[in-house]
């Protein structure tokens, strides 16, 4: 069967051979564990039960999990473990399920919940760099109550320059108004925590300000004050590749990180997370030893 999950559309038999992606036909994950790094509404006090899948459809070089996105590390796993594991994490106190960068492997995620059926009950998250196709998001929408995009560039050329996707804002925007119409607006449980609803994720970059800029003003031409969850991050290390980019080898600026954050502030969004430098620190990257993975 030719995959066309992602815009990428690269069309291999993964049951031949491995996609754009990295994947091949089974499931490949690096980590599968509790994770407190994500925003308030999705880590909460207990943790967010989060599964790392290896391999991307996008190239970011300057990816801070590039060991497992790029260089695909990672183990073998199946729909029945992972669907245990699943529930050990409901069990272990998990506000939620929080699949990151499982695009490639959404056709197993369904199999996956499929087996833990109604003893799952916590809601589930696609944990996406927003490079989505608007059919697959559609088609797997009933899996996703939350959506969790990134939405990285508007330029493309600096898509293509970092993301290898030059049409990286043409495919994004479309996905994430999509996936706001098919999840609605953000509803929370009694302790604060997101349930259903869009939180989509800007990373601040060095040097593209008036990208920043840019992608701002589409979000405020298209969602209202309470339409989505915005988490503008200022956490950015040249990690990756990025060393090979004098223009991304430092970090960002206050300067840079501030202008972008009034500019968002002006366009009156009632829940926007923010964050300080401190932020840019190799210490939120979770170490890919298999935990909840490896037999």
């Amino acid at each position: 069967m030719k995959c066309t999950l992602c815009p990428r559309a690269c069309g291999v038999d993964r049951a031949v051979t491995r996609g754009f992606c990295g994947a091949g036909e089974g499931l490949r994950a690096a980590r599968a564990a509790l994770h407190f790094g994500e925003e308030p509404c999705i880590s909460g006090v207990r943790g967010s039960g989060t599964v790392f899948f290896s391999g991307c459809h996008l190239r970011c070089v300057f990816c801070q999990n590039s060991e497992i996105s790029a260089g695909n590390h990672g183990w073998e796993t199946t729909p029945e473990k992972l669907s245990a594991r699943l529930l050990a994490l409901q069990d272990a106190g998990a506000h939620n399920i929080n699949f990151v960068t499982a695009t490639h492997y959404y056709p197993a995620i369904r199999q996956t919940l499929a087996l833990a059926g109604d003893r799952l009950r916590i809601p589930c998250i696609s944990n996406t760099g927003g490079y989505e196709r608007e059919e697959t998001v559609a088609e797997y929408a009933d899996l996703f109550p939350i959506w969790m995009p990134d939405l990285k560039f508007c330029s493309s050329f600096l898509s293509a320059r970092y993301l290898s996707a030059p049409d990286y804002f043409e495919k994004a925007s479309r996905a994430i108004l999509c996936m706001r119409q098919l999840s609605g607006p953000p509803v929370y449980n009694n302790e604060g925590i997101l349930t259903s609803g869009v939180l989509l994720r800007h990373l601040v970059m060095p040097g593209a300000r008036a990208d920043s800029l840019a992608i701002v003003d589409w979000l405020g031409a298209n969602f209202g004050p309470e339409d989505i969850v915005i988490s503008l991050m200022s956490q950015y290390l040249p990690l990756g590749r990025a060393s090979e980019y004098p223009e991304i080898n430092r970090r960002v600026t206050t300067y840079e990180y501030r202008t972008v954050e009034n500019a968002l502030a002006e366009k009156g969004f009632r829940t926007v997370y923010t964050q300080s430098r401190q932020s840019a620190t190799a210490e939120y990257v979770p170490a890919w030893n298999g935990e909840g993975i490896r037999p």
